[in-house]
C-alpha cells in the first residue's frame, strides 16, 4: 500500500496521465490524436509503458527548432481537429533544461497562434519531483501509475491487462 501522500500524488499524476493518453489516442480508437512533444526516445518508450498509442513527437530529432516548430505548425494547426482543444501536449523534463525547452518551444508554438497544453506537465512536476525529473522516469512507476490512469481513460487498457 502506497504512503498516503505519496497515493495522493499518484493519482494527481496518474489523472493527469489519463486525460493526457485520452487525448493522444487515434480518433479511430476514440481519442482526439492530439499529439505530445517529448524530449527524445526514452521518453517515448516511458510513455508506451503508460499506455500511449497516439502521435508522439520528439525535439531531439537532429532540427533545429526553427524548422522543428515550423514542422510542428504545419502538421497539427492551432486547434485540434477533433475536440477543437489545445492542438499539441508539451512534455518535456521537468529540470532545467526540460524547463527551457518547453518554455522556448511553447512561445514559439504560441506566436503561430497554436493553443498548447502545459497543464499535464505542471501536473507531473507537482506530483512527481520526489520521484524524477524527466519522463522516462516515469517508466519505473507504470505499474503503480496504470491503475490511475485506466480509470481517467479504461479504454486505453490493453488487451493482455
Amino acid at each position: 500500500m502506497l504512503h498516503s501522500d505519496r497515493q495522493a500524488r499518484y493519482t494527481c499524476a496518474g489523472r493527469a496521465l489519463g486525460e493526457a493518453r485520452l487525448r493522444n489516442r487515434p480518433s479511430a480508437e476514440g481519442g482526439c490524436g492530439c499529439p505530445i512533444l517529448i524530449e527524445g526516445r526514452k521518453d517515448r518508450i516511458a510513455l508506451a509503458a503508460l499506455g500511449f498509442t497516439g502521435p508522439i513527437e520528439q525535439v531531439n530529432r537532429g532540427w533545429d527548432q526553427s524548422r522543428l516548430v515550423a514542422y510542428l505548425f504545419e502538421t497539427y494547426g492551432i486547434l485540434n481537429r477533433v475536440d477543437q482543444g489545445p492542438s499539441m501536449i508539451l512534455l518535456m523534463d521537468w529540470d532545467r533544461t526540460g524547463g527551457r525547452l518547453q518554455r522556448n518551444i511553447g512561445e514559439r508554438l504560441k506566436a503561430f497562434g497554436m493553443r498548447i497544453d502545459d497543464a499535464t506537465r505542471m501536473e507531473l512536476v507537482r506530483a512527481m519531483k520526489p520521484e524524477g525529473k524527466t519522463v522516462e522516469g516515469l517508466k519505473p512507476h507504470a505499474r503503480t501509475l496504470r491503475p490511475f490512469i485506466d480509470e481517467i481513460d479504461p479504454e486505453g487498457k490493453s488487451e493482455e491487462e
